[in-house]
């Protein structure tokens, strides 16, 4: 389970950013997944739970948006959602694409209490 080590690198992020004496003040972690990320976020959040108990960040919540799988075609030039892992344009039928998100995972917030 490689969520386990993903919420543990989480932990250490917010160390990094946020100074040691506010470390109890953080209220929620903002993450985006995307969805062929390869992460799995009901997984992801029971290891963080389990995980921060005996940490001060022991208050903290992950809060979790997931981004669509999309890709761009080269040859119309649009931007298409498709079945996980193809990547074939759903307008064209061209393979000629890329994919535009969906792939990674990104903490973008990190929240305080005042």
């Amino acid at each position: 389970m490689h969520e386990l080590s993903i919420a543990q690198n989480i932990i250490e992020i917010v160390k990094d950013y946020v100074p040691e004496k506010d470390y109890k003040d953080v209220k929620s972690i903002m993450l985006k997944i995307g969805e062929m990320s390869g992460i799995v976020a009901d997984s992801l959040e029971f290891c963080f739970e389990a995980i921060k108990i005996d940490t001060p960040l022991s208050n903290s919540k992950l809060v979790i948006e997931k981004i669509p799988f999309m890709l761009f075609c080269n040859k119309c030039k649009s931007e298409t959602s498709n079945t996980f892992g193809v990547r074939i344009c759903d307008k064209c039928g061209e393979t000629d694409t890329y994919v535009v998100s969906g792939t990674d995972m990104k903490i973008t917030e990190i929240e305080l209490d005042s």
